[in-house]
């Protein structure tokens, strides 16, 4: 008779209720055909707790490989891969993406092949929320090791449809190679509404409902409807219907912006933007203080995380661009919410420096910060040197009110401003993210957000846009951008704008939900990180570039019981039509 594997043996702690109970590590078909509600439970919970390591790995490709972060210097663990673009199939972290999504997908198609339908309104709830967590993993799979959608998704490869356990495990195994990029979204679609379907009991955002199914369903559509210069109409058009279903569920709100700028600190259930999320609590991380986990690699809180990753200067330059928000806790005025998740670790001494991003002769970016003197309104900025000492540079003033200037150095003019002294990392102002921490106030704890309202009104808005729909295109993003930047709403949209407004939207409000890489690429867009930090910061990456996607494991390649084909491992093997 065959078993099914409860693969997490630890604590599953989903919720303060029943769910922090340990489900049985191993469980007969037989058992749970015969008391299905009973053994259920542990075996859904079961497929919920590989969620929690995957959601590990899946943060760091989405997020390291984008533009809104920079490291404080090169790093042999394997995610300094995702940010240098070092493209290598033997990364343990991507292992780790890929097997624990393979086992999410497992746990819930064993579940999908023991259960039947119909027997009670309780029991096809759980079904569809096995059939929403395989559709999530397969499409974050195939968004991870498949191109995007608008390349050739009939000719590129996606990954691999194992929908359970074979019969004959034992025995002559074999299974298919990857499927098409094309086939795979059409599995994840086929599950997503199928879960659609199936559940109609809402147990808060920890879990799986309609609506988690429906805004999942906005988002995979909104990958397939083609660039805003190509756009796939039909595609557009689903992505709006499905995000309508979840905005007319009114189930969910936009929170306020007072509200929205403490968005970390709130627990999901008592988040009412929140719609989906990968739960996690403190006491999975007992005697760390969660310095393992996302927020403690970006920030430093109470001497406890790595604190190795800071915003970078392109994500504070958008943060600033309709005005300059202060950090410095006597001045502290936030003109763009979103900034509220940003925290520069100032000096005690509060240090007037002006600081500043210049070039060098290779050409790369670096912070300046130069103490500065007042003689009445005229101010100047010292740097001491080496070789020449004590040189004195004047600043022009931009905007006196905001304390920006422009400094001529080493023949360049360049924009600064004026702020106290931030502590430096390897010639790096720390600039805290903490968009990712402080979840009940609790250290680095921090649970995984899948899909909140505010996306759901980006992707309505993005479909629109690519359906010339400019004006509700433009009602959508600015119900985002004036939630956070009052009054400042853009005044029109229109074909020449609209991509880069609304993709500026979607990396500002998006950013650190491991959306941003992938949102670059699949409108066919290069990633440009043009600002300091030691990755390649001259090197832009295009969407044709073979490096947008990763590679396969080699351990599953080397242990699949079939053919599992590699990604290209240069340019001239991508495929775009």
């Amino acid at each position: 008779m065959k078993k099914i594997w409860i693969i997490w043996l630890a604590a599953i702690s989903l919720t303060a209720c029943d769910l922090e109970r340990l489900p049985a590590t191993q469980m007969q078909s037989k058992q749970v055909e015969e008391n299905p509600s009973e053994n259920l439970d542990a075996l859904v919970t079961g497929m919920y707790a590989q969620l929690k390591s995957w959601s590990d790995p899946m943060h760091r490709c989405g997020e390291y490989a984008g533009d809104n972060m920079m490291i404080r210097g090169s790093s042999t663990d394997a995610f300094f891969e995702f940010i240098s673009f070092s493209r290598t199939p033997n990364n343990y972290r991507l292992q780790s993406f890929w097997d624990q999504g393979y086992k999410a997908i497992a746990q819930a198609s064993n579940i999908l092949k023991m259960v039947k339908e119909g027997q009670g309104k309780e029991i096809d709830n759980q079904l569809g929320e096995c059939y929403f967590v395989r559709g999530m993993m397969y499409f974050y799979l195939c968004r991870a090791y498949g191109r995007p959608y608008y390349q050739a998704p009939d000719k590129n490869l996606g990954v691999p449809i194992v929908n359970g356990t074979p019969d004959d495990v034992l025995e002559n195994l074999h299974l298919d190679n990857r499927a098409t990029v094309k086939a795979t979204y059409e599995q994840a679609i086929n599950d997503l509404k199928q879960a659609e379907k199936l559940m109609t009991i809402d147990k808060g955002p920890a879990y799986a409902s309609k609506e988690a199914a429906q805004a999942l369903l906005s988002r995979v559509y909104l990958y397939m409807s083609g660039t805003y210069e190509n756009p796939n109409r039909e595609y557009a058009k689903l992505a709006v219907e499905y995000a309508d279903k979840v905005i007319n569920s009114k189930k969910y709100q936009l929170l306020s912006r007072d509200n929205f700028m403490k968005y970390n600190t709130f627990a999901p259930d008592n988040n009412k933007e929140s719609i989906f999320v990968v739960k996690r609590v403190a006491s999975e991380f007992s005697g760390y203080d969660h310095y393992y986990g996302i927020g403690g690699m970006y920030a430093n809180i109470g001497g406890m995380g790595w604190g190795e990753m800071y915003a970078s200067a392109k994500y504070i330059d958008l943060l600033n661009e309709t005005g300059r928000n202060d950090w410095r806790p006597d001045h502290y005025r936030i003109i763009d919410a979103r900034a509220a998740f940003i925290e520069p670790t100032y000096g005690k001494e509060k240090t007037e420096v002006f600081r500043f991003i210049y070039q060098n002769e290779k050409g790369d970016r670096n912070y300046a910060q130069f103490n500065i003197q007042r003689d009445g309104k005229d101010v100047k900025c010292i740097e001491k040197t080496e070789k020449e000492g004590i040189i004195t540079y004047n600043l022009k003033p931009i905007d006196e009110q905001q304390g920006t200037y422009k400094i001529v150095y080493h023949e360049k003019e360049y924009a600064g401003m004026i702020d106290y002294y931030i502590h430096l990392n390897r010639a790096y102002p720390q600039f805290y993210i903490v968009k990712c921490s402080r979840e009940g106030e609790d250290s680095h704890l921090h649970s995984p957000i899948i899909s909140r309202l505010g996306e759901i009104y980006l992707n309505r808005a993005e479909a629109y846009a690519k359906l010339g729909e400019y004006e509700k295109a433009r009602i959508d993003l600015n119900t985002i951008r004036e939630r956070s930047i009052p009054n400042a709403g853009y005044p029109s949209l229109d074909a020449s704008n609209a991509g880069m407004r609304i993709d500026k939207e979607r990396q500002l409000e998006l950013a650190f939900q491991a959306e941003r890489s992938y949102d670059v690429f699949r409108n066919g867009k290069s990633l440009m990180r043009h600002y300091p930090g030691p990755h390649r910061q001259q090197e832009d990456i295009p969407a044709t570039d073979y490096r947008v996607i990763y590679y396969i494991p080699q351990k599953a390649i080397n242990a699949y019981p079939g053919t599992l084909t590699q990604n290209p491992t240069d340019n001239s093997g991508v495929v775009l039509k």
